[in-house]
């Protein structure tokens, strides 16, 4: 009698124990090395919401900011072999496909509204058939922003006040290139190894966007923010080719479609912060100057001229990119 009535209470068990592995969600991983509060960061958890909104319990995207799982790097590689799905790289993508590097030349993006013109026209086109070939797939263009550089030092008002200053950079080849045209020392390493870095002294300065200088406390560290604007940098919401397409095939429509519609939003936040930035970070005691523009654009030819010999269709890209700031 105990026998049978054992047997009947797994049996009555067995059900709801398939109802419930049935509606396990499955996890969208997303990691990202931007700081908590960030643009990047902030831009992230809004697609997580949205994604997360749509699928309705189908599956839930879960972001982890502040290099949680890794430096950019270790997350590319990761996306690769499927043990995470999603990360956001930004000055690392010329090291994945040279074509990248498009961003990396000084002053070339004018401004958002530019932005939005060359994503329409080079992303699907040139720049993820290029990472394509890499086994990488990037969902969409959102923002990082207009870089700044920050000191210890004094205040950079040309090129040759860079002179001698180790100044951290990304781990991107061509911003290396760049700061040493400029004459600085350049220092590339994580972001999340930059703090530290400029409280103990091992770095004089670095470049960011004011979202990130902000987000990161580099404020507390730095005396000097110089406005260059040298660089527009973007973010890439990016999967791994081969582990993207072995998820449901509704999973990745609404993952796809969904980094696209973010990507006005990030834009949007992006502009409407960078006053507000710039008045916390001048109130918390930085010393601001805007840099001499012309003095920085004379001395960026040379990377034009990299680009343009050592880049696929180099000159191609560069003139498509420049004409649509004139409008044409």
């Amino acid at each position: 009698m105990k026998l049978k009535h054992i047997a009947f209470c797994v049996a009555a068990l067995m059900p709801a124990m398939g109802a419930g592995a049935a509606q396990a969600q499955e996890e969208i991983i997303f990691g990202i090395s931007a700081a908590t509060g960030s643009l990047q960061e902030q831009t992230a958890s809004e697609f997580a919401r949205r994604v997360n909104e749509k699928l309705d319990g189908k599956a839930v995207v879960k972001v982890f900011d502040s290099s949680q799982l890794g430096k950019d790097k270790d997350m590319l590689q990761k996306i690769k072999l499927g043990t995470m799905h999603l990360t956001l790289p930004s000055s690392t993508m010329p090291d994945i496909a040279a074509e990248y590097a498009i961003f990396d030349l000084p002053f070339l993006v004018a401004d958002r509204e530019h932005l939005k013109k060359i994503d329409e026209t080079l992303f699907k086109d040139v720049l993820v058939p290029a990472a394509e070939a890499q086994g990488y797939r990037p969902l969409a263009i959102w923002e990082n922003g207009f870089r700044q550089i920050t000191n210890n030092e004094r205040p950079i008002n040309t090129p040759e006040d860079l002179s001698g200053l180790k100044i951290r950079t990304p781990n991107s080849s061509w911003r290396v290139a760049m700061f040493k045209e400029y004459g600085a020392n350049p220092t590339p390493m994580g972001f999340s190894e930059v703090f530290v870095a400029l409280q103990t002294g091992v770095i004089d300065g670095q470049e960011n966007p004011l979202t990130n200088i902000a987000a990161g406390k580099l404020n507390e560290v730095q005396e000097y923010l110089s406005l260059s604007g040298h660089v527009y940098s973007p973010a890439y919401p990016t999967v791994g080719l081969a582990a993207f397409e072995k998820l449901d095939p509704e999973i990745q429509t609404v993952l796809a479609e969904t980094a696209q519609e973010v990507a006005g939003w990030a834009r949007d936040t992006g502009a409407s912060k960078d006053d507000d930035l710039l008045k916390q970070l001048e109130e918390s005691g930085m010393k601001v100057n805007k840099a001499d523009r012309a003095a920085f654009v004379e001395a960026s030819k040379p990377l034009y001229e990299k680009f343009a010999t050592e880049v696929e269709n180099g000159q191609a890209m560069i003139d498509q990119v420049l004409s649509l700031a004139d409008g044409s």
